[in-house]
């Protein structure tokens, strides 16, 4: 529990995030999508080092369904807190006040921040703030958290917090309901901060993390407060969440639309036509094909043809690796070390090589053009593209969300399948994660290996790791019980990015490759040179040659990427990348497509065992090694029979 905490707490997508950095100075993976912030984030605020911010999960509604919301309600249930922040959307006043409705019925002080009233004045939209104000009796105030704008109002209002008017009167049934299962509680279980009338709606609205809470504290009596609910649950829109629910609503729409001036109707936005447009069922699609094109020239051009030669050849080749190896060999007499620090396989001329001047640069490039496209309002779109897409393996466009973070990193994004509604939607985005989702490193060298082939060699590859997503994730759907869950997705307006949070993000991403997967990098390198040292590596070399030469059609030094791979992917793929001088166009897309399907990362394989243990996580490496190796193998024979 932190003493003298400030929660931060709304629905996904409304700047909580970019709130938290403006009023502590420590940076959130902030992105402009839901699902940023999965697990509660904590520092200390800027206007009073005394009180700790947290930053915690977007909630769709309240009472909990989710583990996002889930981990709000327990950041709430343990918490002691001393000032709730709402942050709400000031262009969706009404969907931010059903959520008011519930947290006021806490008792905890409150500020309500409405932000991005920059976009809602934009539409049309104002609110008038201080009548707002007063019917809720707390401070509520506008910001632009993008822009700062703000951040003083908001921390004075903070200083001012105040507890809450009830926002409405349920009807006299569930009010005697209430008013019941709250003189249980106070009686049983009383909370040291949250009203036992808060309380008492989550419970009979079927939260379960209260529910849990209460049956922890109240110990036999818990079942007297089960008698109350179960007495009165109903069913179908009768039952007891859903009437709820929907008075909460009936509420929030009658204080909106009060407060809420319209202006006249006029033409939409550039930035909501072309938020239409990258949608709409004919337009979407080729601006997505758009989109790849400009991220391929980006990176697969300039990143890794332009960038990678300044480095590699000019930098590393030209200067910096000819000084090191004359003086690592006058300086160091044991030629075991030289060679273990500048040899075919040292740790300067093959480690830090492969990790400044090869991947670096890609990387540099890929964070950049990600972090354009999450700032910019893209993304959540994509969940919009690919929701009939994503029908067909027993998904929704949600999983996409995290599909697109494993292009950042497939560790984190293994982690954010949380957001998914159910275990069998996480486990089948978890195996499509491990199986055919390359990370930004290993995407980075694909691009550019192939990039340099040609577009025809990326697209190939391309449309081969779509096909093995649909393929697996169809069958993962049928073999997988259970059912598919409606889209119900955030979707923000489109805007032009912010350069700065840009910079941050591609900052704070490389500041994690660097400290992350160097030391991988020199740790797989010495794993090289140690196996070449006792002769393992040319035996597995030898080993590995009808599979990889015979049925792969590689050469048979490519077996050594594939030892890398098993530490980590790119450093596989940066095996293949360094021999791309001697890899017709044909083997540069076999064997790209196959480390792609490769066995996941150490550290990513480590994720899939804390999220769905070690027996689900060994069945999935035991199905992917041997699928990879048959799909290459395919593409293959396919690629060869086309081209003879």
């Amino acid at each position: 529990m932190t003493p003298n905490a400030l929660l931060l707490v709304g629905h996904p997508n409304v700047g909580k995030s970019v709130l938290f950095h403006r009023l502590t100075g420590a940076y959130v993976n902030v992105s402009n999508y839901p699902g940023t912030t999965v697990e509660v984030t904590r520092a200390n605020t800027r206007f009073d080092k005394t009180a700790v911010l947290l930053d915690t999960p977007g909630v769709l509604a309240l009472p909990s369904r989710s583990d996002d919301e889930r981990a709000t309600m327990r950041a709430l249930l343990n918490e002691s807190t001393r000032c709730l922040v709402q942050v709400g959307d000031a262009k969706n006043l009404r969907r931010t006040l059903t959520l008011t409705a519930l947290l006021a019925e806490l008792g905890l002080p409150m500020v309500l921040a409405l932000n991005m009233h920059d976009e809602a004045a934009a539409r049309g939209v104002t609110v008038d703030v201080d009548a707002l104000g007063q019917a809720l009796d707390i401070p509520v105030v506008t910001t632009v958290a993008t822009g700062g704008e703000g951040m003083g109002e908001l921390t004075q209002a903070i200083e001012a917090a105040r507890r809450p008017d009830t926002l409405l009167q349920y009807d006299p049934e569930i009010e005697s309901l209430i008013a019941q299962t709250t003189a249980a509680i106070t009686r049983r279980t009383p909370h040291p901060h949250l009203a036992a009338r808060g309380l008492a709606i989550l419970f009979l609205g079927g939260d379960d993390e209260v529910s849990q809470w209460l049956a922890a504290q109240a110990g036999e009596h818990f079942a007297e407060l089960q008698a109350l609910r179960q007495a009165h649950a109903g069913t179908g829109p009768q039952a007891l969440p859903p009437r709820l629910a929907r008075e909460r609503t009936q509420a929030a729409d009658a204080l909106a639309g009060s407060v809420i001036q319209r202006a006249p109707k006029s033409s939409p936005l550039l930035s909501q036509r072309i938020g239409q447009y990258v949608v709409h069922p004919a337009w979407g699609w080729p601006i997505l094909l758009g989109v790849l094109f400009a991220v391929y020239e980006f990176v697969g051009v300039f990143g890794a043809t332009t960038l990678v030669g300044l480095m590699e050849e000019d930098l590393f080749e030209g200067i910096l690796n000819p000084a090191f190896t004359d003086f690592v060999q006058s300086t160091v007499n044991l030629p075991w070390l030289a060679e273990m620090l500048v040899g075919q396989y040292g740790l300067w001329t093959m480690g830090m090589t492969y990790a400044l001047a090869l991947i670096l640069p890609i990387v540099t490039t890929f964070f950049f053009a990600f972090g354009v496209l999450e700032d910019s309002g893209y993304l959540p779109r994509l969940t919009v593209i690919a929701n009939r897409l994503f029908a067909a393996i027993g998904l929704n466009g949600r999983a996409v969300l995290p599909m697109v973070l494993g292009l950042g990193c497939v560790t984190m994004a293994t982690l954010t399948t949380r957001i998914l509604h159910s275990p069998r939607e996480r486990l089948i985005t978890s195996f499509l994660l491990a199986l055919a989702i390359p990370c930004s490193a290993q995407l980075g060298v694909v691009l550019g290996m192939l990039g340099g082939v040609s577009f025809q060699a990326v697209l190939i590859w391309a449309l081969a790791m779509v096909g093995v997503l649909l393929l697996a994730g169809f069958l993962a759907a049928r073999l997988i019980p259970g059912r598919r869950i409606p889209l119900v997705t955030e979707m923000p307006p489109m805007r032009l990015p912010i350069l700065g949070n840009v910079l941050k993000k591609t900052g704070g991403r490389l500041k994690w490759y660097l400290i992350e997967v160097i030391p991988l990098f020199l740790l797989g390198t010495f794993i090289m040179f140690a196996l070449d040292k006792i002769g393992a590596l040319p035996a597995i070399i030898e080993a590995g040659e009808p599979l990889v030469t015979g049925w792969l059609g590689l050469p048979k030094e490519a077996s050594a990427a594939f030892v890398m791979g098993f530490l980590r992917r790119d450093f596989g793929a940066t095996g293949l990348f360094a021999m791309a001088g001697s890899l017709s166009p044909i083997q540069a897309v076999v064997g790209m497509i196959t480390i792609t399907l490769f066995i996941p990362c150490f550290a990513s394989l480590m994720m899939m065992v804390k999220e769905q243990g070690a027996k689900t996580a060994a069945t999935m490496v035991g199905l992917i090694v041997p699928f990879a190796f048959l799909i290459g193998g395919l593409f293959n024979l396919a690629l060869r029979a086309l081209w003879s």
